[in-house]
Formats: structure tokens, C-alpha cells, sequence
């Protein structure tokens, strides 16, 4: 029985490790970025397999923020390349964006809310813009608020909710399109430490069903109790990967 993060626990334990075929869902090859002679990201090179949990750690100005960037295509390496599920990112042309951003769910500190909409609104106008069936929207949307625990508060606005419901709103949301990958920038960055762990904990639980999760993060005390892989990114520069790592710096 796997333990679940609580604020008394001292850490996640792991399951028993499975002999799966490990399959590359993101592969970087001395991807740098530049911006004038500055190197935002420099000569990053590492794989991220299918359903692990990473956490990405580092100071504020290292690149954390631009190598997601590059997940998300909003920004493209000047040199080295970007594979995702196979693909090399390069390759993608505009009209293809949409449909390749649909399969990566993202969630920010601040939430992004609509704040005249509903709980319930919100997480359905992810598939409303995509044209998505509305038989379709009701039963993913009270599926993925019954994952996140909001079922109750589906009909309450973003300013009737805590911080942390907020965010469970905005991960339900980002997980409608049922995506292979989850990236969550400093999404507890505005929460308290119980909220903290809630969130921690869902994103555990998350990636325990199978969605590769990508965790940037500050906060020492999540990544030292989830006891899961750590990048370290120093000036730009990726200065340390361990598979089980803890918060160093």
C-alpha cells in the first residue's frame, strides 16, 4: 500500500519498481537558447520517460521557465533539438500547434481563471473551443472535478474558492484533454503549507495513473518528501539529474 503525502508524513513512499520497457516521452539534444549573446538554456541534453514524476529546481533566472517554454513551443532552442513523443518540435508547423498543445496540460501559480465563469465553466470551455460534443463536456469535466475533489464546489466562481481549490480548479482543467504530460510551474508558489501538500499530493496521485508529471518548483520541502527525480539547472546549464534526488542547491 503506497503512503499518500499528508502534513505529517516525512515523505511519499515509492511502489515496488515495475520491469516496463521504459519509453522516451521527451528528449532534449544540446538544446540552447540565446537571446543576444546571453544563453538563457546552454547544451541541455537529458530524457524523460513515460509516467515519471519530475521535479525541475533551481533558482529564479536559470532556465527552468525557457525549457518548459520549449515544451510548449513558445519558444524554440537556437541550437540542439526537442523531441516530444517522437516528434522533433522544429517540425511542427502553425496550423499543427493547437492539436500538439492539447496533449500537454499546463498549470501556473497564478491560477488563470476566468473569473465569470463557474468551476464547472471553466474546466468546460478548455473542450467547448475545441468543439467537443456537450454530452462529451459533461461527462469529462464531472469526471475530472471528482478526480481533483471539487465536485461540490463545480458551481461556485474562482473568487468563492481558496487558493487551493483554485489551483485544483486550474489542474482540472489543464487535465480535460486527458494529456500525456503535465507541467506544473510553481504551482504552489501563492499557496499555504496544507494547500502546499494538497496540491503535492494530487499531483502524486496524478502521475500514479500514469500522466507524466514535470513539477518547477521552489519548494524544498515538496520535492524532499516526494522523493522523486530531480534536474538541477544552474546558469542556464542542467548541473545535476538524480533519480531520487532531494532539493540541493
Amino acid at each position: 500500500m503506497q503512503e499518500i503525502l499528508t502534513v505529517g508524513s516525512p515523505r511519499l513512499t515509492r511502489p515496488a519498481t515495475d520491469s516496463k520497457v521504459k519509453v522516451p516521452l521527451i528528449e532534449m539534444k544540446a538544446a540552447t537558447k540565446k537571446y543576444g549573446s546571453r544563453a538563457a538554456v546552454s547544451d541541455v541534453t537529458l530524457v524523460i520517460y513515460e509516467g515519471e514524476f519530475v521535479c525541475l529546481v533551481g533558482q529564479s533566472g536559470v532556465g527552468k521557465t525557457t525549457l518548459i517554454k520549449f515544451l510548449t513551443k513558445q519558444e524554440s532552442p537556437s541550437s540542439g533539438s526537442v523531441f516530444v513523443a517522437g516528434r522533433n518540435l522544429a517540425d511542427l508547423r502553425g496550423s499543427e500547434l493547437p492539436y500538439y498543445r492539447r496533449k500537454i496540460g499546463v498549470v501556473f501559480q497564478d491560477f488563470k481563471l476566468l473569473p465569470q465563469k463557474t468551476v464547472f465553466e471553466n474546466v468546460a470551455f478548455a473542450l467547448e473551443v475545441c468543439g467537443v460534443a456537450r454530452a462529451d463536456i459533461l461527462r469529462r469535466v464531472e469526471k475530472v472535478l471528482d478526480l481533483v475533489n471539487l465536485g461540490r464546489r463545480k458551481n461556485n466562481y474562482p473568487s468563492e474558492l481558496s487558493g487551493g481549490e483554485r489551483q485544483r480548479a486550474a489542474i482540472a482543467r489543464a487535465l480535460v484533454h486527458g494529456p500525456k504530460l503535465l507541467i506544473a510551474d510553481e504551482p504552489t508558489g501563492n499557496l499555504d503549507p496544507v494547500n502546499t501538500f494538497e496540491i503535492i499530493d494530487l499531483l502524486y496521485r496524478i502521475n500514479q495513473k500514469g500522466t507524466t508529471v514535470i513539477l518547477a518548483t521552489h519548494n524544498r520541502q515538496a520535492v524532499d518528501r516526494i522523493q522523486k527525480r530531480v534536474l538541477l539547472m544552474k546558469s542556464g546549464k542542467l548541473v545535476s539529474d538524480q533519480k531520487t534526488g532531494k532539493y540541493v542547491i
